[in-house]
């Protein structure tokens, strides 16, 4: 039997990297997913990877998937997503916010579209999409909603400052830092609802994957700092499977989860050696 046999998931953000890891993952335990991205085919993207290919792997190994191309910054998006997984598999018990948008850009010169986009995909977003599948776990008082959050929620503190490195990270950090208080505020309403588990996830360490390579926060996918797509994926099975009594209004980190329910024996980086954010501590 599969951790989630039986279970109806959406997995945003799910066409290459983490996301793609956990909708492989979730299909693995018995989950029929619905993968969603803006990429349905190869060569949609400037990166390796696709909705396509994701469910092409799912299927190849027995497991169960469709995939919907959706912009999760677009309200109506997010509402035909959440039906189009309905349609296909019936009421939705799993939902995974993976989906993000950044771009490496110190704030005087960040084009205000921009700013704009990347909140509406990494804040908004999971708001219209934990809205919209709410309903179908309301009605049976189970449910999980899992945010992929960042340890870029957590600042640099308060100065004066030694380190006057200008990243271009604020805006990302911002809206991981916004996510997280989402989840803990979403996360006590919905504690009057029975068995629902809202929660949000961050990697102990970078993860190597086609955007972090690109942005330069990894030499490569086979960089040995960072911890692989799989880490992340258990963690989120761990969350999405618990029951809601264990891990509802959890902000954590993927080897700190893991270790804390004895799903692996050494952990490491962020949640393990060193502070998360505050909402991790409380």
């Amino acid at each position: 039997m599969g951790k989630l046999d039986g279970k109806v998931a959406i997995v945003t953000g799910a066409s290459r990297g983490i996301g793609q890891a956990i909708a492989e993952l979730f299909a693995a335990e018995g989950a029929k997913v619905v993968v969603a991205a803006r990429t349905l085919k190869e060569g949609d993207h400037m990166f390796e990877g696709s909705l396509g290919r994701t469910v092409a792997e799912i299927k190849a190994r027995g497991g169960e998937a469709s995939a919907v191309a959706a912009d999760v910054s677009v309200d109506d998006e997010c509402i035909k997503l959440a039906d189009a997984a309905r349609k296909a598999y019936g009421p939705i018990d799993i939902l995974v916010n993976n989906a993000a948008l950044n771009y490496y850009l110190p704030t005087e010169t960040y084009p205000t579209n921009r700013w704009i986009k990347a909140f509406a995909v990494n804040v908004h977003g999971p708001f219209i999409l934990s809205k919209a599948v709410l309903p179908d776990m309301i009605a049976r008082k189970a449910g999980a909603i899992v945010n992929i959050s960042s340890g870029s929620a957590i600042g640099p503190g308060r100065g004066p400052y030694e380190d006057k490195t200008v990243r271009g990270g604020v805006m990302y950090g911002a809206t991981k830092a916004a996510l997280e208080r989402f989840t803990q505020g979403l996360a006590q309403e919905m504690s009057a609802h029975g068995g629902i588990a809202i929660s949000a996830l961050s990697p102990s360490r970078v993860v190597p994957t086609p955007g972090t390579v690109h942005h330069k926060l990894v030499t490569g996918i086979d960089d040995p700092r960072g911890e692989p797509p799989s880490m992340m994926a258990r963690a989120a099975l761990l969350l999405a499977s618990e029951p809601a009594s264990k891990v509802n209004g959890r902000v954590t980190y993927s080897q700190q989860i893991l270790k804390e329910f004895g799903w692996i024996e050494k952990a490491a980086g962020r949640g393990v050696d060193s502070v998360g954010s505050g909402y991790s501590q409380i």
